[in-house]
């Protein structure tokens, strides 16, 4: 089972919107979280490590992971989606957004 997890600033929006859309595929563990402190489920060391695939919203994102979690990032594969910050939870062009550019990376 492939584990992907999908990481933006607060975990509110785009990453929780990243999880729903794909946590029904039985050939995938789905998570989500985000960089910043106060997130709505942030970042930890474990997460990072348990991923297979980490998707983030923006470059500044990647960035971020990168430098605070530097020591556990390995065999990781990071994908910048490059989703601005302009979308609702499950906004449906956002949810289109993850369905025609997350599964190239995953199956």
């Amino acid at each position: 089972m492939k584990k992907i997890l999908f990481v933006c600033s607060q975990n509110k929006l785009r990453s929780p919107t990243g999880e729903a859309v794909f946590s029904d595929d039985p050939n995938l563990d789905v998570r989500s979280a985000g960089l910043n402190n106060d997130a709505e489920v942030p970042l930890g060391t474990e997460d990072v490590a348990w991923a297979d695939i980490i998707f983030v919203m923006e470059q500044t994102h990647k960035k971020k992971l990168r430098k605070k979690h530097k020591e556990v990032l390995k065999s990781q594969r990071v994908v910048c989606l490059d989703i601005p910050d302009d979308y609702q939870y499950m906004d449906k062009t956002l949810i289109e957004i993850f369905k025609k550019t997350v599964p190239q990376f995953i199956y």
